[in-house]
């Protein structure tokens, strides 16, 4: 539909003296007010030398003498919008027609986000950064593109140098083989923070810092053992999350192996300008661009985050010749930092720092304030997901469902609870996560849509046994109609402002239009001329919620 009334546009515009006019659809808050608008009259109207009014009434005039087919009025509101409203007729034949899968574009989009750190606890903000690289990755996914989900886990660094002394001095208390992987991480984050006490004085300082020398160098037979049995079990545990979370990814980068390519190039650059030596380290001198300097190689020629980002950005677009885009989501609190970071890059290849978006989230707070795994109070992420399935789990305690199939569906709206709570407003900001709240099978919340979904699932299944009279479509197109045909729209708005919320929203309003409609509607009726419309129609809406929901990373369960 907007492509007819875009040309239709064009062609009117063009009529009137405007060649090339710059032409927006937009549905109206009000659907009273049509169910497109657009503001090209305004747009144009000092290129015409008129009033916006006075060229939208020259526009539709133009369109009078060409009347579109779909279009059954076209109106001028305020100062010069023209609204057009759809035949119902169209309106309720596009609503129930099938969804069209995206043709494949040949675009190349790299999402990277996660990139927990080894040795330390996956905390919630792990939770909110695969929420939202989750989703990215399927946003780009249904534009069309080919995407691939990288992850960039820690492996190396003083982190690791500071948990595995005080491992080594707490040797006795390792966990056994019989002990979970959530708890072996949850060991591995009590050394991270007793060796970070500890690197405050002497001698502790100089220990942890000669791990670390060699936790580069591999030298040490009984460092390697410490460090190779600490990143198996952390990285077991990450995949298992993964899984809980619904996300596979297609590669992993660690930071040792591309820490010595981002010191090589670092290094080589020094030659030609862009890094300069100060103090016996290597830094960037971001002061020259309206930026802060950063070390990127240290004064013990060890090669900082910095350096290794530069290493493992460059190595991207290598490893992934004819890369489109590459898209890093990380917590916003190194927002600052990614800007340096691009501007050296841009220094060292222009095609790598021009395709790389940063996409800075904010935190998810609670009443005791930012977390922090520097004072062990982190609060881990699978403990506030196990914390919201319990609190699902007693809302269902009396309802009928197969017990092997509970645990599945409570984790399942868990998730839900919290993937949604994170999408349903703009990237960027904190969230504050209310676990009441986030439950609620009404209202604005994960759950409510998966429940409206499960709703449509029912009366399908019971549909399959009713014997439906013809087709007969109804003379007016309600809201759910008008809705269903949105939703192409939506996620590709979504996608192009890397902004879920666009599609969170949506769903929720969508979801409010179907229970007003199944409410207000008999839909398995033999008696009804329009059952067999109404049952399509409810099928639209399955798929249409479902195929959303799955772009906000959130499973249908089989029943709520």
């Amino acid at each position: 539909m907007k492509e007819i009334l875009s040309k239709a546009l064009a062609g009117a515009c063009a009529a009137v003296g405007i060649a090339n006019a710059r032409i927006t659809l937009d549905y109206p808050e009000n659907a009273d007010h049509g169910d497109f608008s657009t503001n090209v009259a305004l747009a144009h109207a000092k290129e015409a030398k008129l009033s916006p009014r006075a060229l939208a009434e020259k526009i539709v005039a133009e369109l009078a003498n060409k009347p579109i087919d779909i279009v059954s009025a076209v109106e001028i509101a305020g100062p010069g919008f023209i609204n057009f409203k759809i035949n119902d007729a169209v309106m309720t034949k596009a609503a129930i027609a099938p969804r069209v899968a995206p043709e494949k574009t040949g675009r190349k989009v790299l999402v990277e986000h996660t990139d927990p750190n080894t040795f330390k606890p996956f905390h919630i903000g792990h939770l909110m950064a695969t929420t939202i690289g989750e989703c990215m990755s399927r946003l780009m996914q249904n534009t069309g593109a080919d995407v691939v989900r990288m992850c960039y886990p820690s492996d190396v660094g003083p982190h690791i140098a500071k948990s595995i002394w005080a491992w080594k001095k707490n040797a006795s208390a390792t966990p056994g083989d019989d002990v979970s992987m959530k708890d072996k991480t949850i060991f591995l984050g009590k050394m991270y923070v007793e060796g970070t006490a500890a690197y405050e004085s002497e001698p502790a300082k100089s220990e942890i810092d000669a791990i670390n020398k060699l936790l580069y160098s591999k030298t040490d037979a009984e460092i390697n053992s410490y460090y190779e049995k600490g990143k198996k079990w952390s990285i077991g545990y990450y995949d298992y999350l993964y899984g809980k979370l619904g996300t596979n990814f297609d590669t992993f980068i660690f930071e040792s192996e591309i820490a010595p390519v981002g010191r090589d190039i670092v290094l080589e650059y020094v030659k030609k300008g862009i890094f300069e030596m100060s103090e016996g380290a290597t830094v960037f001198p971001g002061e020259k661009y309206g930026l802060h300097t950063r070390v990127f190689v240290n004064s013990q020629g060890l090669p900082t985050y910095e350096a290794k980002e530069v290493g493992l950005n460059v190595t991207k677009f290598k490893r992934y010749p004819g890369l489109d885009l590459s898209i890093i989501v990380t917590a916003n609190e190194i927002n600052e930092y990614f800007k340096v970071l691009l501007k050296a890059l841009s220094l060292i290849d222009e095609n790598v720092s021009s395709r790389t978006k940063h996409i800075g989230h904010g935190l998810l707070r609670f009443a005791s304030g930012k977390m922090s795994s520097r004072t062990g109070k982190v609060i881990l992420g699978e403990d506030l997901l196990d914390d919201i399935k319990e609190m699902v789990m007693e809302k269902m305690k009396d309802r009928e469902m197969d017990p092997t199939d509970t645990d599945q569906i409570a984790n399942d709206v868990a998730v839900a609870a919290f993937k949604y709570t994170v999408l349903r407003q703009a990237i960027g900001g904190d969230v504050i996560f209310d676990p009441g709240k986030s439950i609620s099978f009404e209202g604005d919340s994960g759950p409510y849509l998966q429940y409206s979904t499960v709703r449509a699932n029912s009366v399908l299944e019971k549909a399959k046994s009713f014997k439906a009279g013809a087709m007969v479509m109804p003379a007016k197109a309600g809201l759910l109609e008008k809705l269903l045909t949105r939703v192409d729209d939506v996620a590709a708005r979504a996608a192009a402002e890397y902004s879920p919320q666009h599609v969170a929203t949506y769903l929720i309003d969508l979801a409010g239009a179907f229970n007003s409609f199944y409410n207000a509607n008999m839909i398995l009726d033999e008696k009804e001329p329009e059952s067999a419309y109404r049952i399509e129609l409810t099928r639209a809406f399955r798929d249409t919620m479902t195929a959303g929901l799955n772009l906000l990373g959130i499973r249908v369960p089989k029943k709520m």
